[in-house]
């Protein structure tokens, strides 16, 4: 870990000016202390990261689990009642993860991982949109379609020209032309440009910005526009923001219901992240599931003892971690200190911080996860692929999360329930028990994704310095999950010394570069 600390502290960084809002937002949005979120921010970046199988995933408070907290903490009588459940949510977690529940994250298509990380980008520019001219009605890190002002994503985007903050916005231009300048064009010119992160000059800027601007009737920026910590004056006043479970509770059967349904939604949003977060990083690291099930549980069950909320991993964190160059679990457990250091020692200095910089930031950060060249690369690979990809993305920005992929997810079991052809042998191994190193795998004549995990499974427990001798000449439907799965292998057998010979009806290819390039000029694999 220690060996990629030049890229993981510049990324905390970066993690940490993202992730600070959101933990605020998200507990005001749920109804809970502010401090709360902060809490839940602090466990999920070290300890969830310490424990974590993932090398580049970030955890913290999720918008997702905003409306669960917000009615919890109604109908089980009082914030301390839900820190009950939030515990028991915990415990129950590590049961799924005991259980090896984590399977579960392998069984969503490709096409719908893709759609939720485009979904997701495209709200995150949505809705920093407001922030970013300095309408701040609705609190950060909220994604549902629906705001809690009466509102929704569109209307509060309309109504932005009767409410523009001046100063907000000036700040929000300039902090968005020093990060586009930071990535497109310094990042590139020297050493010192990618170790100090474009993200922390436009906040330093922001800062600035803000403190000579205070006497100024046109540009100053009011209170309500900046980030807003709880400021103690003491020791005992700091740790007096702590809530502690009323454990006199847990005999209520629906705090055990909340539990459970903290459980069941954070462990979805987990894997799913998961799986979203392999997907982008370069590194094209598998993460363990079953083992973030467990670190997610511990996790949240210190939070509830604590006082905070409830924890997921989470894609905005995680994506923003990887568009920084984070490298290891080290940026994850940096981003958690830095905000522990920080509401501690410097509350002042972060409450003049606009949030319409941070919005440019998250603006970013929604840009590379919503690439319009992305659509047109979904497209290209044919309708299986665009229509759950499409009908995601669509579900996401006019609902919220769990509904959008559950839409896709929907979509892209009928669209494999029309190619299929009830062929059960998907996979056939030989040579596991011969000792030549050499192992033979034949595909069936039909793969889909809901294969994954044990193809997943069976490459990943190939020794180094073996032979793959792949062959697909009986294969006629491939999906492209799967391809995809062979790809990223390729890029690891390499580290591994795992030589591949690829066997098709084409003829024999030794250690193919691209297993993308071959089946796509191999049109009997449809």
């Amino acid at each position: 870990m220690f060996k990629t600390i030049k890229s993981d502290f510049p990324a905390s960084i970066v993690v940490f000016f993202v992730a600070l809002p959101l933990c605020l937002g998200i507990a005001l949005a749920s109804g809970a202390p502010l401090f709360s979120g902060v809490i839940a921010g602090i466990i999920g970046g070290v300890i969830v990261g310490a424990l974590s199988g993932s090398k580049v995933g970030v955890s913290g408070p999720a918008a997702g689990l905003a409306a669960i907290v917000l009615t919890a903490i109604g109908t089980l009588g009082g914030y301390q009642n839900f820190l009950v459940a939030v515990v028991l949510g915990g415990i129950i977690q590590i049961i799924f993860g005991v259980l090896k529940a984590g399977i579960i994250g392998y069984y969503f298509p490709s096409s719908v991982i893709k759609g939720m990380l485009t979904g997701i980008g495209i709200i995150i520019i949505l809705k920093q949109i407001p922030h970013f001219f300095g309408y701040d009605s609705e609190p950060e890190g909220a994604d549902s379609f629906l705001e809690s002002s009466g509102e929704n994503t569109f209307s509060a985007i309309l109504h932005i020209v009767d409410n523009i903050t001046l100063g907000s916005m000036v700040i929000g231009i300039i902090g968005l032309i020093i990060l586009i300048l930071w990535d497109q064009v310094l990042s590139k010119k020297g050493r010192i440009f990618q170790l100090v992160q474009g993200p922390l000059v436009a906040v330093v800027v922001g800062v600035v910005f803000y403190a000579v601007t205070q006497g100024d009737s046109s540009l100053a920026i009011e209170s309500s526009h900046l980030v807003n910590v709880p400021i103690p004056d003491s020791v005992d006043s700091f740790v007096g923001q702590f809530s502690f479970p009323n454990f006199s509770a847990i005999t209520n059967p629906e705090v055990l219901i909340v539990g459970f349904t903290i459980a069941l939604v954070a462990s979805l949003e987990t894997l799913l992240c998961v799986e979203a977060t392999d997907k982008l990083d370069p590194q094209k690291n598998v993460t363990p599931t079953n083992r973030e099930l467990l670190a997610q549980g511990t996790g949240n069950i210190l939070s509830g003892l604590v006082g905070g909320l409830p924890i997921t991993q989470v894609i905005v964190r995680s994506s923003a971690n990887i568009q920084s160059g984070g490298r290891s679990k080290m940026s994850s457990i940096i981003h958690g200190f830095f905000l522990l250091i920080s509401v501690i020692l410097i509350p002042r200095l972060l409450n003049m911080i606009p949030l319409s910089v941070l919005a440019a930031i998250l603006l970013l950060v929604g840009y590379k996860l919503a690439k319009p060249s992305l659509f047109k690369k979904m497209y290209e690979l044919g309708w299986k692929q665009w229509v759950p990809f499409v009908v995601t993305v669509v579900g996401i920005v006019f609902t919220d999360l769990l509904v959008g992929i559950g839409l896709g997810l929907a979509v892209g079991i009928v669209v494999i329930l029309i190619k299929s052809y009830q062929n059960s042998h998907f996979l056939h191994k030989e040579g596991e028990d011969i000792d030549d190193g050499k192992i033979k795998m034949t595909l069936a004549e039909e793969v889909t994704f809901f294969n994954k995990g044990a193809i997943l499974k069976e490459l990943d427990k190939l020794p180094e310095n073996s032979f793959l001798e792949l062959d697909v000449r009986k294969t006629r439907y491939l999906d492209n999950d799967i391809i995809e799965i062979l790809e990223d292998f390729a890029f690891k057998a390499k580290e591994r010394h795992i030589n591949i010979k690829l066997i098709s009806e084409r003829g024999v290819i030794e250690n193919p570069d691209s297993f993308v390039a071959f089946f796509k000029l191999t049109p009997k694999i449809n």
